[in-house]
């Protein structure tokens, strides 16, 4: 699995709870407003890749939890 789906998940596991996309992006770029618009579309597309391969769990809600 490419890094940056690992960096993904490992954010998403260390949540302790469901998270939304943008949290994510947050996470990955180092803070709050770090995550534009443009980033997050893109993101949200790999987690629901992660989700749709068994890896993560999407919520009707739109937010995204680790598999156990």
């Amino acid at each position: 699995m490419p890094g940056d789906y690992r960096r993904i998940l490992a954010i998403v596991r260390e949540a302790d709870g469901p998270v939304q996309v943008r949290a994510v992006g947050e996470r990955r770029a180092a803070g709050p407003g770090h995550c534009g618009a443009r980033q997050v579309e893109p993101l949200r597309a790999k987690m629901t890749k992660l989700a749709d391969r068994g890896w993560l769990h999407k919520r009707p809600d739109g937010r995204f939890t680790a598999r156990s």
